[in-house]
């Protein structure tokens, strides 16, 4: 059987589960004979939650996939550069200098803020990157770590500190038809990867190779530096921090496929859909009936992936 039907047949299994998975009595057996209150649980929450969770999933593993190949580490992104911390300083500053602002304009601010603090990590890793594969993502996490202290303090001091504890943690509980339709505009940004996926990959062998094979480096890095921030963006306003996904996926997936960001963009994409889908159902299932911020799972999980790519040997010369 192909490989794509068995992914196929995997993420449907899960979705499955999802669906009926909940506080909400529904089963697959009771589909045709659902009432009208079982029908909207359905509508307005299940099926808006599902979407959710595979289209944050699938998005970040690609920015995640973009971020390493542009900085040519394999431990950078949008978790480790600092990426998510600088999106929620824009939302903060949105809600506090514009406190009726739409989901559009928080997206905006966090994209303006995040660009700018990605593009400064940018510079600051193109520094020290010769210094150490491991150096590069540690300054992305300090910065980040201080980004996000500047971020308590002004919620501390404008009484929001409530709204940046849910930033923190990524969770899809509150996610309704009506709210998480925003991250349907991640889908084109997932297509645009792919148009220049070939790009990426000449772009993650140097600047020197990649000018020498007539590409325009500076644009193309900074075409994926835009991509993987609205990507960013559009999830930390949707549904919150959703770390480690775009750290770990491109590297699992790249250490059994290669590193053609065409070749492996499609697994990438399923593999961070389906782990992140995974996790929320498991985060429905450990202390049912409650629920916890799949950020918490994803924390434990990625940290022990993480690890386990920091110590792996090399199989290769």
């Amino acid at each position: 059987m192909p490989a794509f039907f068995v992914q196929f047949i995997v993420l449907a299994m899960l979705a499955l589960c999802s669906l009926f998975i909940g506080v909400a009595d529904l089963s697959p057996s009771g589909i045709f004979r659902m009432n009208s209150e079982q029908i909207d649980i359905l509508s307005i929450s299940r099926i808006p939650r599902l979407c959710s969770v595979i289209v944050a999933g699938a998005s970040l593993s690609v920015a995640g996939l973009i971020m390493q190949r542009i900085t040519r580490n394999r431990f950078v992104s949008p978790t480790t550069a600092g990426t998510m911390e600088w999106c929620k300083l824009g939302v903060m500053a949105a809600i506090i200098c514009m406190p009726e602002a739409s989901s559009a304009m928080r997206v905006f601010g966090a994209f303006a803020v995040s660009l700018a603090g990605t593009f400064f990590f940018m510079a600051v890793a193109g520094k020290v990157q010769n210094r150490g594969i491991i150096l590069v993502p540690l300054v992305g996490i300090m910065m980040g770590g201080v980004v996000n202290a500047c971020s308590t303090f002004f919620a501390y001091k404008y009484d929001i500190i409530q709204n940046m504890a849910a930033w923190l943690q990524g969770n899809f509980s509150l996610v309704i038809a009506g709210n998480y339709e925003l991250l349907y505009f991640s889908v084109p940004l997932m297509f645009a990867a792919y148009f220049y996926a070939d790009r990426f990959t000449i772009a993650g062998m140097g600047k020197n190779t990649a000018t020498s094979l007539g590409l325009n480096y500076k644009s193309i890095v900074n075409i994926g530096l835009v991509l993987v921030t609205v990507i960013s963006s559009i999830t930390v306003v949707g549904v919150g921090n959703i770390p480690f996904v775009g750290l770990v996926v491109p590297n699992i997936i790249s250490i059994f496929k290669g590193d053609s960001v065409k070749n492996i963009l499609w697994d990438t994409a399923w593999f961070g859909a389906a782990l992140v889908l995974l996790c929320d159902i498991a985060c429905r299932v450990i202390i049912y009936p409650y629920e916890i911020p799949i950020g918490v799972v994803l924390s434990i999980i990625g940290s022990f992936i993480f690890l386990g790519l920091l110590t792996r040997k090399p199989r290769h010369a």
